[in-house]
C-alpha cells in the first residue's frame, strides 16, 4: 500500500469511529507499526492544519479525533440549533480540578480536599463524560476510583495531562503538610523550642 492510501485509510478509520480512537485500534485495522501510524496521522493533523479547514485532527492522550475548529464553532451551532451548554460551576470545576491532578482518586479523596460532600457534582462530571470510572481500590469497600476522559482533554483544549498548567506554589506548599505552614513545628509535632539541648 503507497503512502497516500495508507493516508486516506488512515483518516476514514478515525473519521468512522465519530468518538476518539485509540491509536493501537488504529495501527491494527492497518497492520501497520504504531510508529507508522504516528506518521500518518502527524501527516493528517499537518493537512487539515496546512489548509485552514473547518475540521481539525486533534490527539487526546493516545487516542485520536476529528473534531470542528473552535472558530467554527459558532456557526455549527446556529446549524443544528444547539443549545449552549451551562457553564460548570466552581464546586464541579474544584471536583474536576481535585481529580484531574491527583487521578486517578476516590470520590472520598476528593470530598477530604474540598471539605465538602461531592457525590451530586461527581454524578454530573460522569453525566458530562468529563470524568469516569477508572477501576477499584483495593481496600476494605473497593471504593471506585475516578479519572479525566479524552472528553475532558478536548474541552479544556490538552493534548495530554501532561499539558496541565503547574499548580501554584502556596497550594503545593500547603499539601506538605504542617510543617510546611508553620516552619516552627518540626515534621514529628514537637515544638524546637521545648527541645531540650
Amino acid at each position: 500500500m503507497k503512502f497516500n492510501e495508507r493516508l486516506a485509510a488512515c483518516e476514514a478509520v478515525v473519521f468512522a469511529s465519530g468518538e476518539p480512537i485509540h491509536i493501537d485500534r488504529i495501527s491494527e485495522a492497518l497492520d501497520l507499526g504504531k510508529a507508522d501510524v504516528e506518521k500518518l496521522l502527524s501527516a493528517l493533523q499537518d493537512r487539515y492544519d496546512g489548509q485552514e479547514s473547518g475540521i481539525q485532527l486533534v490527539k487526546l492522550d493516545d487516542c485520536w479525533q476529528f473534531c470542528t475548529r473552535a472558530s467554527a464553532a459558532e456557526y455549527v451551532k446556529k446549524a443544528f440549533e444547539i443549545k449552549r451548554n451551562a457553564p460548570l460551576s466552581q464546586a464541579a470545576l474544584e471536583v474536576l480540578a481535585v481529580i484531574a491532578y491527583n487521578q486517578p482518586v476516590t470520590r472520598a479523596f476528593v470530598e477530604q480536599v474540598r471539605g465538602v460532600d461531592c457525590s451530586g457534582v461527581v454524578g454530573t462530571l460522569c453525566e458530562k463524560g468529563l470524568i469516569e470510572e477508572k477501576g477499584r481500590l483495593e481496600l476494605p469497600g473497593r471504593p471506585l476510583l475516578y479519572g479525566t476522559t479524552p472528553i475532558f482533554l478536548r474541552s479544556f483544549g490538552l493534548s495530554s495531562l501532561a499539558e496541565l498548567p503547574p499548580l501554584p506554589e502556596k497550594e503545593a506548599a500547603e499539601s506538605d503538610g504542617p510543617a510546611a505552614e508553620n516552619p516552627e513545628v518540626s515534621p514529628d509535632g514537637e515544638d524546637p523550642a521545648e527541645r531540650e539541648e
